[in-house]
């Protein structure tokens, strides 16, 4: 809507895996958008939502699926051993900055906003007011302390209540649907010789209502609760070396009752990664990195317990035209029981420059996806032979980015293909096809391609004049031999992906536009309807004394189009959201 242009560059990034360069999309966060709407900015992404701000979310990237696509919160990774991906609703979007989708490394992170202190005044901060169709309401605020020149803090809460009861098609209501919601928390963060470092202490807690499809509704409720504690350093001791050092504790419970019984989870995740980063020579770099994680599950209907680690080491070169890495990684998962998993990714990343501002780039990487907790121990479904998914992601592209005065242009066409084996899929089993249970038997085929073509233009009047317009085509496809889907295209990702978002900006006014359209999916029936929604959002700013006052309205599914992001569940159709904030 109304932010700026996406980045696309080729980044260093430094976590629990060493040193990567990748190809990157990276989009502003917007405060009147849920996590869900966030994510449909970029294309190649497909976002599995269930209707509404109550609904579940998850994302999967490329045809690999929400379980092989990693969430990372501030550079540390989301783990869930149960399902092998969080519900994406318990971030707290308000007090983020942005969303990083890293293609080479198949993930999502979300990145906190640093404190902004105005004239050297010691606090500053957000109060932000939302509230929209289906009676939601959407408070925030955010305080930020400066302890010194070097040491902040931020304290903030929020929260989400709403009816969700948003009318289908049909003249009925979608009923069951509603949520409420908190999300609190604290970051510090420190400027140190050298380096930096960032704490942060997080609670989200939630009870909705889970109304299940359209065709099967249900009364069913569901309470989450998540704490968690994590901290990252990093540091150049020498100019020679670098240090980053995570680590992170977690506690998430899910509590899911039903007419047909309750079931309760109970997860506990500890993390410690670290990198160290050695330049032999001003071109040459080399890093080592470790990371040890524990995870364990209680529940009424089974118990687990698992250790991992992962060891890599990388190599990366830089000259003014020319950056690669190289990287191998070993990962080991112990379960208690005696299963275990073993494997070794290489990977490596490439970036030329042609000329000033036309950069060609390519990584190639191998990935697996170890199996979930449910998938092997689940009661009367679990299958504890299941070994770990097994997937190859290369990507071609070019990348244009030139500044002309005012003027932005940047553009970008990328290529990839990715192939996925002992995808883990249900099928009957031997000794009774009546009953269904997990086996490594899928294979995926995804080609595609993402386009981008992007301007901003700034008058000397002040007028800001901007347009994105971005193509994806995917194909991704059932490989597995002797499916009844052989050769289909896996449910619910768009063989075709266009968003047209262009902006207008004069002295505080801003208007922007969005049209989004997927066409070309399929669900486990057959073909689905295509489908696309027009949003357009009017804020004005109001500065004084060093303050910002902004008021905001945004229409949302302006054409009333009725779809489904996933077969059953009906997503909201016209709606709107108005916001106050205030920063200071």
């Amino acid at each position: 809507m109304t932010q700026p242009a996406d980045t696309l560059q080729a980044v260093t990034v430094v976590a629990d895996r060493g040193v990567v360069v990748s190809r990157t999309d990276t989009v502003k966060i917007q405060p009147l958008l849920d996590v869900g709407s966030s994510l449909l900015y970029f294309p190649g992404l497909y976002v599995g939502d269930y209707g509404g701000l109550a609904g579940l979310k998850s994302a999967s990237l490329r045809g690999l699926g929400s379980a092989h696509t990693a969430i990372y919160l501030d550079g540390i990774r989301v783990g869930n051993v149960q399902s092998g991906q969080a519900d994406l609703g318990f971030i707290d979007l308000q007090s983020m900055e942005n969303v990083v989708v890293d293609y080479a490394q198949n993930s999502l992170s979300f990145n906190t906003a640093r404190p902004v202190f105005v004239n050297g005044r010691p606090v500053s901060g957000t109060v932000r007011f939302n509230a929209g169709s289906f009676s939601t309401w959407q408070p925030y605020g955010r305080v930020n302390f400066r302890l010194n020149e070097r040491m902040s803090i931020s304290a903030y809460a929020g929260g989400v209540i709403t009816k969700g009861d948003f009318p289908l098609a049909d003249g009925t209501r979608r009923l069951n649907n509603d949520l409420k919601q908190i999300k609190a928390g604290m970051d510090y963060f420190a400027d140190i010789k050298g380096g930096d470092i960032h704490a942060k202490l997080l609670y989200h807690g939630s009870d909705r209502g889970t109304p299940g499809s359209v065709s099967w509704p249900s009364t069913d409720r569901q309470t989450d609760r998540n704490f968690l504690a994590q901290a990252m350093l990093r540091k150049s001791f020498t100019p020679v070396y670098t240090l980053n050092l995570n680590a992170k504790g977690s506690y998430d419970q899910l509590l899911y009752k039903s007419e047909w019984g309750d079931s309760d989870y109970n997860q506990t995740e500890l993390q410690i990664n670290s990198a160290h980063k050695f330049r032999i020579i001003p071109w040459w770099e080399v890093s080592l990195a470790a990371d040890f994680s524990y995870d364990g599950l209680k529940s009424n209907l089974y118990n687990q317990k698992r250790h991992g680690t992962v060891w890599a080491a990388a190599t990366a070169f830089r000259t003014a035209r020319f950056k690669a890495d190289l990287a191998v990684e070993y990962a080991g998962v112990f379960d208690l029981g005696g299963s275990s998993w073993n494997s070794i990714s290489p990977s490596a990343d490439v970036r030329f420059t042609i000329v000033p501002g036309l950069d060609i780039l390519a990584f190639g990487r191998r990935a697996y996806r170890t199996p979930t907790f449910n998938e092997l121990y689940y009661p009367g479904y679990g299958n504890p032979q299941l070994k770990p998914e097994d997937a190859w992601l290369t990507d071609l592209g070019l990348d244009f980015h030139r500044t002309f005065g005012g003027l932005t242009l940047e553009a970008r066409v990328d290529g990839y293909y990715n192939y996925l084996t002992n995808k883990i899929i249900s099928a009957p089993s031997a000794d009774d096809p009546n009953i269904w249970l997990p086996y490594n038997v899928g294979k995926v085929q995804a080609v595609g391609a993402d386009v981008l073509v992007g301007a901003n233009y700034l008058t000397d009047g002040g007028w800001l004049f901007g347009c994105t317009v971005r193509y994806g085509y995917q194909n991704a496809v059932d490989k597995t031999p002797d499916s009844y889907t052989f050769d289909q295209t896996i449910p619910y990702v768009a063989k075709h992906s266009v968003l047209v978002n262009p902006v207008v900006g004069w002295k505080g006014w801003k208007l922007g536009v969005n049209w989004n359209l997927r066409a070309g999916r399929r669900d486990s029936v057959g073909e689905m309807p295509n489908w696309n929604t027009l949003d357009a959002q009017l804020a004005k700013e109001f500065r004084f004394a060093g303050c910002v006052l902004e008021l905001s309205v945004m229409g949302r599914n302006l054409t009333d189009c009725r779809y489904d992001m996933v077969s059953g569940y009906p997503m909201p159709g016209r709606s709107v959201i108005g916001g106050i904030s205030f920063a200071f």
